[in-house]
């Protein structure tokens, strides 16, 4: 199986949210967006950020995990989690560089992107109604600097995206 890594352009993403829906039909079994891996920040109106693991190459997630509750899929390169072993310590979003890990919202363990075994569902919707604001592609290699660029908080980003739409003045106008 070709390693894939799911690519983004955060000015494409019109918000409508399908990504939440598919992920979360594909892993809940149901309309849950809270329980989504992938999640749609809309901190400042009109810049939606689509925000979900970047399968960082070296795993800080992974690494802070003190149960072995994560780990790293060998065929895909995400990773994966068993909820078995995950005790809801938080380790792993504080390790993370995006905050990007969360928890379930009514069980005890956290929830990643998993890649949906090399066929993201959040991807096939944002293709399907040709947003293109996700898509799947090779997933990098040996460029940890290239991928770490979107590991970031949703904050980060929005601000980064504000001040190229709207220029240095936003800040002095939203707090």
């Amino acid at each position: 199986m070709k390693q894939i890594w799911i690519a983004r352009d955060y000015s494409k993403c019109s918000g409508c949210r399908r990504c939440e829906i598919a992920c979360s039909l594909k892993h809940e079994g149901e309309i849950w967006p809270e329980a989504s891996r992938i999640r749609i920040f809309m901190l400042i109106p009109g810049i939606e950020v689509p925000h979900l693991c970047v399968q960082c190459p070296d795993y800080p997630c992974v690494e802070a995990c003190p149960t072995n509750a994560l780990s790293i899929n060998k065929e895909t390169s995400a990773v994966e989690v068993d909820k078995e072993k995950c005790i809801a310590c938080g380790k792993c979003i504080d390790a993370c560089p995006g905050k990007i890990p969360h928890m379930h919202p009514t069980k005890k363990h956290i929830i990643i992107c998993n890649l949906c075994n090399g066929d993201p569902e959040c991807v096939k919707v944002c293709q399907e109604g040709r947003w293109n604001a996700l898509w799947t592609a090779p997933r990098p290699s040996g460029s940890l600097l290239s991928i770490k660029l979107y590991a970031r908080t949703p904050q980060e980003i929005t601000k980064d995206l504000a001040r190229n739409i709207y220029g240095e003045e936003f800040e002095k106008e939203v707090k």
